[in-house]
């Protein structure tokens, strides 16, 4: 049993065709995405659209992260004020980028749980896998190697032999209550330093699974292109380019810019465009 996983795409078209052809030549028995395949990224409509390709035509998988929930519900009912809706711009740009493809999000399941299918029975082998963005605690709950084993218990099924995880754009391993942990990574946007994307190729043998974490390079240029070229740093909103911060140094950078700024943005204290223009500065 060959099982290939990747996560948080994040509407990189350049990374995700690499990513692919890696899990093609690799032949893999199955194939998911952890989620966050669209949004913050310039080209949302063909992630979701080759992706969906994948699916029906192979049988690929994908459980919902926090962006395709965030995305369903910016669809359906909007922003909850002015502030919000500026804040948001680079959401509300995706939508508009996305249009009747969002519809294709809504079977996506938050868990997929299953026994290897097709692997060779071992006397007593576990061989159970669980899938999911975050953990049991939800889709924005995210694993790091700074998560303590303490802080996971409850967060994670029991009896499982591979916990396999996205969201937090880093990879990791460990294990924890007799199973191994795995988070993928990010194959358009880390947070490790790391500028390349990641994605776990999991083997089925001897009475185990094994892991492998691939690092993979890709157009980075050609991708800039698309951050400048699409609209996305055009009609994304203020925070847009926080965002393409993030994805040139491979460092997580908005979720500082919530901690300092947000509260004060909504409730109308400070201009967003200033707020991103003082946190830019400050960052150097």
């Amino acid at each position: 049993m060959k099982l290939a996983v990747f996560s948080d795409v994040q509407g990189n078209i350049q990374a995700l065709e690499v990513a692919i052809a890696l899990i093609d030549a690799w032949q893999p028995d199955l194939v998911a995405t952890a989620g966050d395949l669209i949004n913050r990224g310039p080209d949302n409509d063909q992630c979701l659209a080759l992706f969906e390709q994948r699916r029906r035509q192979h049988g690929w998988l994908a459980v919902r992260g926090n962006h395709e929930t965030w995305i369903t519900r910016w669809r359906r009912t909007g922003p909850n004020s002015p502030q919000e809706r500026a804040m948001y711009g680079f959401t509300d740009w995706a939508c508009r980028q996305l249009a009747a493809l969002t519809d294709t999000l809504d079977d996506w399941p938050d868990h997929l749980c299953f026994d290897a299918p097709g692997a060779t029975a071992y006397q007593g082998a576990n061989r159970w896998v669980h899938i999911t963005h975050g953990t049991l605690a939800g889709n924005r709950d995210g694993v790091s190697p700074r998560t303590t084993d303490e802080s996971l218990h409850g967060k994670l099924p029991a009896d499982l032999a591979l916990f396999i995880t996205g969201h937090t754009h880093r990879v990791h391993q460990r294990q924890i209550l007799g199973m191994d942990l795995v988070n993928v990574g990010s194959v358009g946007s880390p947070f490790d330093g790391d500028p390349r994307g990641s994605l776990g190729l999991f083997s089925f043998h001897h009475g185990r699974w094994h892991s492998d974490i691939r690092r993979f390079d890709y157009d980075r240029e050609h991708t800039k292109r698309r951050f400048e070229e699409s609209g996305f740093l055009d009609q994304g909103g203020p925070l847009a380019q926080v965002i393409f911060a993030e994805w040139q140094q491979a460092q997580p950078l908005l979720a500082y810019w919530r901690r300092q700024y947000e509260a004060a943005v909504l409730a109308g204290d400070i201009d967003l465009q200033a707020s991103v223009d003082r946190f830019m500065r400050d960052q150097g």
